[in-house]
């Protein structure tokens, strides 16, 4: 069942001599429960791609659909509440509140919408990315994998439907960066959601069910590897 697609997505920045399409007519489809890896040089339009899709930047022109709302139609804060309950975010770089714990910061998406916690699910997270020793502790006692399951974690605690995954690994060596793979995959496929990672690492790539390649802001390949 598809979960997300894109019309004719286009992003540009600058005007006549300097302007730059960052991406051009993009046209993609995601069903639920896929495991995408988005793959490209630097430059060729990967992060402007995931941001449109989570709805952290305005596209130029062209649409992005998830469960079927047209999420550019949707007013500031629609927009706002729609993002925090549907889409989860895991950067390169943790994003974590220094002055909370690692449950807190887990917590946050929960605790912007007033909503209460599901504390048998909040657990079964803690304990599936193996952080329950650490739930008291502030972000500077934690390793760089550590953090980096919290910010996992608190992609996954509103039970999204869609996770975006800007270079996961990218701060992390080879030991942490296979086991955060592993653990988004185990996670996505558990709560069947969709997984979908930004990625110079073509050990990533390989892990996906499907591989799509951009260059100069278009869709060089799209291929199903699974």
């Amino acid at each position: 069942m598809e979960i997300l697609r894109t019309i004719d997505l286009c992003k540009s920045y600058g005007k006549n001599e300097t302007k730059v399409e960052a991406l051009k007519n993009v046209n993609i489809s995601i069903n639920q429960g896929e495991f995408v890896a988005v793959v490209g040089p630097s430059g060729s339009g990967k992060s402007t791609l995931l941001h449109l899709l989570g709805g952290v930047d305005s596209p130029t022109s062209g649409k992005v659909i998830i469960d079927d709302t047209d999420i550019y139609s949707l007013k500031e804060r629609e927009l706002s509440i729609f993002r925090r309950r549907k889409v989860g975010f895991v950067f390169q770089f943790y994003n974590l509140i220094p002055v909370l714990t690692a449950e807190e910061n887990l917590l946050m998406p929960l605790l912007l919408d007033n909503k209460k916690p599901d504390i048998k699910y909040i657990e079964e997270l803690l304990t599936i990315l193996n952080i329950k020793e650490r739930r008291h502790h502030l972000p500077s006692q934690l390793s760089g994998g550590q953090q980096q399951r919290v910010s996992i974690g608190r992609a996954l605690a509103y039970k999204p439907s869609i996770i975006l995954a800007d270079e996961p690994t990218g701060n992390l060596d080879s030991k942490n960066s296979k086991e955060i793979i592993e653990l988004l995959r185990y996670s996505v496929k558990k709560f069947n959601q969709t997984l979908i990672v930004i990625t110079h690492d073509l050990n990533i790539a390989k892990q996906a069910d499907r591989v799509i390649s951009i260059e100069d802001g278009i869709i060089a390949k799209d291929e199903v590897v699974r």
